[in-house]
C-alpha cells in the first residue's frame, strides 16, 4: 500500500508539473517533406512567413514558431531568449527533425545562428533574413553585453508607457523597418498584441546576445538575406564585420529593402530562398 501510495504521489507532481510548464512557443505544421524551421523576428507572429509558406509547404513540412509573450501564446518567465532557444533544441531532437533548414527573420535569424554555433550536427542550413550575430552592437552606442540589465531606466519607461504612446513609437519604428506601406499596419498590431514585459525584457536578451566570436563554431552553410535601406555602403560594412569569423557563409543584398525583406521585395526573396533551402 505504501509503494502505492507513494507512486500515486509522484504521478501526482509529475501531472501537476507537466501542467505548469512554460511552453516557450506554439507550432504549426503544414506540409510535407525535408524539415523546415521558420522563426519569426521579435514581436511578431508566425503569420510574418504566410507567404512563404504557401511557397515552400509545396516540397517541405514546414515548422513555423510563433515565440511566448507574441500573437496569443501566453507568456512565460525571463530568461525568455535562452528558454526558447533549450526547447527549440529540445522540440527538434524530440521530433527527429534531424538535418532541418532554419529560416530565421531577424531575431529569428540570429536564434538560429546560436542553435547552429552550438548545436553543430543538428542542423542542415541556416537562412538569416536581415539578421546579425549581435543586435545589441547596431543598436547601442559603445556596446557592452555586461550592462544589458533588465533593470534599466528605458525598460522601466517602456513598461509605463500608455498605450496610445506605444502605438506612437510602434507605427515610427514600423514606417522605418518597412517600405511597404500595405503591410505596416499588420506588424503595429502584433506589436500591439505583445505581452508587454516580454516587449521589454525579451529585448533585453537579444540585445545581450553576442555571437560574433560563436559563429566561428558554426559549421554548416549560412545564407544571409540583407536589406539595404537605408545605406547599402554602410550595411554592407556591418554585415562584413559582424560576420567576418563565419567561414561558410554567403550574403546577398535585397536593394530597395528595408527590415522587413520578406515584405518590401517579396519576389527577390522567395527566389532566394528556392534557391538557397536545399
Amino acid at each position: 500500500m505504501k509503494k502505492q501510495a507513494l507512486l500515486l504521489v509522484l504521478s501526482f507532481f509529475v501531472i501537476l508539473f507537466h501542467a505548469n510548464a512554460q511552453h516557450a512557443f506554439r507550432v504549426t505544421i503544414t506540409g510535407k517533406g525535408a524539415p523546415v524551421l521558420l522563426f519569426p523576428g521579435f514581436a511578431c507572429t508566425g503569420d510574418v512567413f504566410n507567404e512563404t509558406v504557401a511557397v515552400l509547404s509545396k516540397k517541405y513540412e514546414c515548422h513555423v514558431f510563433t515565440f511566448a509573450g507574441f500573437g496569443d501564446v501566453p507568456a512565460i518567465e525571463k530568461p525568455w531568449l535562452p528558454k526558447i532557444k533549450d526547447q527549440v533544441t529540445a522540440y527538434v531532437k524530440e521530433k527527429k527533425l534531424n538535418n532541418a533548414v532554419i529560416i530565421g527573420h531577424s531575431m529569428g535569424g540570429t536564434l538560429g545562428l546560436w542553435l547552429a554555433a552550438t548545436e553543430q550536427t543538428l542542423f542542415k542550413k541556416v537562412i538569416a533574413v536581415d539578421a546579425l550575430p549581435c543586435t545589441g552592437a547596431l543598436m547601442v552606442p559603445n556596446y557592452n553585453a555586461a550592462t544589458m540589465i533588465y533593470d534599466n531606466p528605458y525598460s522601466k519607461q517602456m513598461l509605463q508607457i500608455d498605450t496610445a504612446t506605444f502605438r506612437t513609437q510602434a507605427k515610427q519604428q514600423v514606417a522605418f523597418m518597412m517600405l511597404n506601406k500595405e503591410k505596416q499596419s499588420k506588424v503595429i498590431d502584433w506589436m500591439m498584441q505583445a505581452d508587454r514585459q516580454t516587449y521589454v525584457y525579451g529585448y533585453i536578451d537579444l540585445l545581450k546576445l553576442d555571437l560574433r566570436e560563436d559563429v566561428a563554431n558554426i559549421k554548416i552553410p549560412v545564407i544571409v538575406l540583407a536589406a539595404t535601406h537605408p545605406n547599402k555602403a554602410m550595411i554592407e560594412k556591418t554585415y562584413n564585420e559582424q560576420y567576418a569569423k563565419l567561414g561558410n557563409k554567403m550574403i546577398h543584398y535585397a536593394d530597395q529593402s528595408a527590415h522587413f525583406v520578406m515584405y518590401d521585395q517579396p519576389d527577390w526573396y522567395l527566389t532566394k530562398l528556392k534557391e538557397n533551402i536545399q
